[in-house]
């Protein structure tokens, strides 16, 4: 972890716990605080234990967040320029690369409890043979992993049929079939159940377990 040999550093991006989950309904919408922010320590540690993975970088707004995927080892900075998604990712990823010049960057959805550090290191060795490249997610419409191995190529296209907007912008798409936690991000409880087989990180486990 944090090997200055490691190829990438990841941006994750984190909403504002008041508005996040929004699609997650009963029996968890009374819970949606709580668990994203499981969900973002899950998949920030999950990140920073890949052997591929040099840094963590947190993007976001909401202090309780940054205070604690602080403590759990990321570099937390403010939105900027709070004008949406991907903008707030090409401001992390330029003071990622800053921080640790010749790392290649990337963006990783800070909803995936379930993460394994293997798939995600076995993701990114696949990326370290294109120059940009994307991860379709487990719907086949989003993207849960977008990486550039140089900072001026990195122009993520996050939107509406996200994974279609990357391949039309030349990202090559990377094989994931076996990649389930890489690919599996959570907006509803049928897709918590789910990474729930898969098996999820402490914080989220934990969580659940409490939830019943």
């Amino acid at each position: 972890m944090r090997d200055e040999d490691a190829r990438w550093c990841l941006v994750v991006p984190v909403k504002r716990l008041a508005v996040a989950k929004t699609r997650l309904g009963p029996p968890y919408d009374t819970h949606r605080r709580e668990l994203a922010m499981a969900f973002a320590l899950d998949t920030t540690l999950a990140a920073l234990a890949s052997d591929a993975v040099r840094a963590v970088l947190v993007v976001t707004d909401e202090p309780e967040a940054a205070e604690l995927l602080a403590a759990a080892g990321a570099d937390v900075v403010d939105d900027e320029p709070d004008a949406g998604l991907n903008p707030a990712l090409a401001h992390g990823a330029e003071v990622a690369a800053s921080a640790h010049p010749g790392c290649g960057v990337g963006a990783l959805s800070a909803d995936l409890p379930a993460l394994r550090r293997d798939e995600l290191s076995l993701s990114l060795d696949r990326a370290a043979g294109h120059d940009r490249s994307f991860l379709r997610d487990a719907a086949g419409t989003g993207t849960t992993l977008v990486l550039s191995r140089d900072l001026a190529a990195f122009r993520p296209a996050y939107g509406p049929d996200s994974a279609r907007r990357h391949t039309q912008a030349g990202f090559a798409e990377l094989e994931g079939d076996d990649l389930p936690s890489v690919r599996h991000d959570v907006d509803t409880s049928a897709d918590l159940a789910l990474a729930a087989l898969l098996g999820v990180g402490m914080h989220t486990a934990r969580l659940l377990e409490r939830l019943g």
